[in-house]
């Protein structure tokens, strides 16, 4: 059985403090493995793609400076320039699949970001493209509390990427339960993703299986605490004319600051319980023996 969950690696270099970042890649790693599956953390090391990180390695992105971020369109400069490069959502689909590997963890994803004054924003994640493109599961809290869900959950929607809410009929928005919008289905167990993981790829649909789970119930932050602190820091944002890539680090700073610590403690508990989740959908997975066809030029992973 080779079940293997890829995780990205932007968490460590630049969406968790230190030194929590740290042991948030040692947890999600151990949790992964205590269910029996095999863990790879993605990055790229001076240029070198890294399917599976060494202690020292993941020690090294979670500690040094001027790791760069990278996404989609920004892996073939990270490989050219010899940079290290923490990899998003997207990168982290794109490289996990093309070696093989259909199954990821993470926190949450990205989608259609807000605008500080209101109007319809332009700025979308290259996570959507690559959840549009690439036939993955791909486990997370549903999209990132700071976007606009709606508008993401409509993309979600037209690009043809199915939605399931993994014991819950409403799709989570990252640091809590509730966002007040509907999953495409509900499913109560890793042998039920994966029933609906075969189905998508017999009909031949590209893209992935994005498989939403509540953060736990004792770390949860209720709406009515989260969204008033959002909010806020919207309203902040335009009276500073802080908008466009600065916009999301100062929402996340001041949520951080308005809501201490509680922040902190749901990001980690959700990211832990995401892990666990994708190592039991890829266990189900490796037992139901699914044909997959990816490309031959798949890469070896390293732990």
């Amino acid at each position: 059985m080779n079940a293997v969950v890829a995780l990205e690696s932007t968490v460590i270099a630049h969406g968790l403090p230190a030194p929590h970042n740290l042991d948030a890649a040692y947890r999600i790693e151990a949790a992964i493995r205590a269910e029996g599956a095999r863990p790879c953390t993605i990055a790229i090391l001076k240029g070198q793609v890294r399917l599976g990180l060494e202690p020292h390695e993941l020690r090294y992105l979670a500690t040094a400076e001027g790791v760069r971020k990278v996404s989609l369109r920004d892996l073939p400069v990270a490989v050219a320039q010899g940079c290290d490069g923490a990899t998003t959502v997207a990168a982290t689909l794109h490289l996990a699949w093309r070696a093989g590997i259909s199954v990821m963890a993470t926190g949450g994803i990205g989608g259609v970001h807000r605008s500080a004054d209101g109007r319809p924003s332009m700025d979308i994640s290259a996570d959507l493209e690559a959840l549009a493109r690439i036939p993955a599961v791909v486990v997370c809290s549903g999209p990132k509390t700071i976007l606009d869900l709606k508008a993401t959950r409509e993309q979600l929607e037209t690009r043809g990427i199915t939605t399931v809410g993994y014991r819950t009929h409403e799709m989570p928005a990252f640091y809590t339960a509730t966002s007040g919008l509907p999953v495409d289905a509900r499913c109560d167990t890793p042998e039920a993703v994966v029933a609906l993981y075969q189905a998508r790829l017999r009909l031949g649909l590209p893209g992935a299986l994005v498989v939403t789970v509540p953060p736990p119930d004792r770390v949860a932050i209720p709406t009515a605490v989260l969204m008033p602190a959002l909010e806020e820091a919207l309203q902040e944002a335009e009276r500073q004319g802080i908008a466009a890539e600065a916009l999301t680090p100062f929402l996340l700073a001041r949520l951080r600051e308005r809501l201490g610590s509680r922040v902190l403690q749901a990001n980690l508990a959700l990211l832990e319980q995401n892990a666990i989740v994708a190592a039991r959908i890829a266990r189900a997975l490796a037992m139901a023996a699914l044909p997959l066809s990816p490309p031959a030029s798949c890469a070896a992973i390293t732990n």
